[in-house]
Formats: C-alpha cells, sequence, structure tokens
C-alpha cells in the first residue's frame, strides 16, 4: 500500500477469503451477491468499532443491570446506485434501525465523469452517520461526487465504505474530502485503460444483477 495514501484497509480473514471467491469469474450470480452482502456485514462490524456507547438501564428476566447502547448519531446509509445496493442490505443487517437513502450516477463512457440522475435522502440526514457504500472506488469520480451532493443537502458526518480501490481513486476522494474516512477490502494495483480496477473483480453492477 502506498504510504500518502489515508485509507483503512480491512484485513480480516474471512473478508479476504470471501473477497478471493468473488473475484473469481467462474463465481456466478448467485453466490457473488450473497458473498458481498457477507462482506458488507463484516465490514460494517468492524467500521462499528469506534462507535461510541452510552450506559442504559435495563431489566433482564432476573434482575435489574447496566447495560450499553450505541450513543451519538444515528446511522443512514447511502448505496451509490446500482452495485451499491449490493452492500446495503448487509449494512442493515447490522445495523436494522439504519435509515436508507440513495444516490443514482452513471458514469459518462466518454469522459468517465460522474454524471446524477436520482437522489433521495432521509430528512434528518444533518443528525445521522452517513455509511455511503460502493462495492468500486475506480476513478474516485462517482465516490467524490456523490460525498459532495451529500454535503450540499446538509450531511455533516460520512464514512465511505467501498470492497475494492484503486490507488487513484483514494488519492481523489482523499484531496476533495479529506474530512471522509475510507474503509476497503482491497487495494489493487491500477485502473486500465477504460478505468475498470485491475485486477479488480470485473462489473460489479452486471456480477450483482447477472445483467451484461
Amino acid at each position: 500500500m502506498n504510504e500518502d495514501l489515508n485509507v483503512h484497509v480491512i484485513n480480516h480473514p474471512l473478508i479476504q477469503h470471501k473477497l478471493t471467491l468473488m473475484r473469481r469469474k467462474e463465481t456466478g450470480t448467485k453466490d457473488f451477491r450473497q458473498l458481498l452482502e457477507e462482506i458488507s456485514m463484516l465490514m460494517t462490524y468492524e467500521i462499528a468499532r469506534d462507535f461510541p456507547l452510552e450506559d442504559v438501564e435495563i431489566e433482564t428476566p432476573v434482575a435489574p443491570c447496566k447495560g450499553k447502547k450505541l450513543s451519538g448519531k444515528k446511522v443512514g446509509v447511502v448505496p451509490i446506485l446500482r452495485a451499491g445496493l449490493g452492500m446495503s442490505s448487509g449494512v442493515i443487517n447490522m445495523i436494522p434501525a439504519a435509515r436508507v437513502g440513495h444516490i443514482g450516477l452513471y458514469r459518462d463512457p466518454e469522459t468517465l465523469k460522474p454524471v446524477e440522475y436520482y437522489c433521495k435522502m432521509p430528512g434528518d440526514i444533518a443528525e445521522r452517520m452517513l455509511i455511503v457504500v460502493d462495492p468500486m472506488l475506480a476513478t474516485g469520480g462517482s465516490a467524490s461526487a456523490a460525498l459532495e451532493l451529500l454535503k450540499q443537502k446538509g450531511a455533516k458526518s460520512m464514512i465511505l465504505m467501498c470492497l475494492v480501490s484503486a490507488p487513484q481513486g483514494i488519492r481523489l476522494v482523499n484531496q476533495e474530502h479529506p474530512d471522509v474516512p475510507i474503509y476497503v477490502a482491497a487495494i489493487d494495483d491500477h485502473l486500465n485503460e477504460k478505468g475498470y480496477i485491475v485486477p479488480g473483480l470485473g462489473d460489479a453492477g452486471d456480477r450483482i444483477f447477472g445483467t451484461v
């Protein structure tokens, strides 16, 4: 990993094992989708490690006791359409009370720049910790545009969670959004001439939804 990249790489053995299975070209849509959901759950577990807790008084069937609950900001999940949908269910499985927003961006095939076509958010995003999810962080254009759009709509606290990344995308998000932590499962080598991550795992959206 390059020293100048401000990013958290989650190297948990289960995540790395499942990611290897996802990378295989023989892995079909059903297994790919299931593995992505499982990895998203594991990554959420790791990201939540530093979430603050507060004491709470409860009653068990036996006696009163002092327990712990999450404190601070509530959580929101924001998948970047369409591939981000494959990660959102994993986050929600771990944090069922999270609200969900959606951002629709597509990459112009000529300029490789993101174009917005949809955005729908909970009304209280300024009060939530938003986990923005997208399996691939390639050029970084879509992720950076999504983060900027969320800031314009009032978001104050965000985390970017991606599966596979390229150094170029991490650098762009670091440069344009230094206040947003990035969590990934892998930093791959480079981008090819079409803007795909190498070695990567192909087009995540097509592999999730079985399209070509």
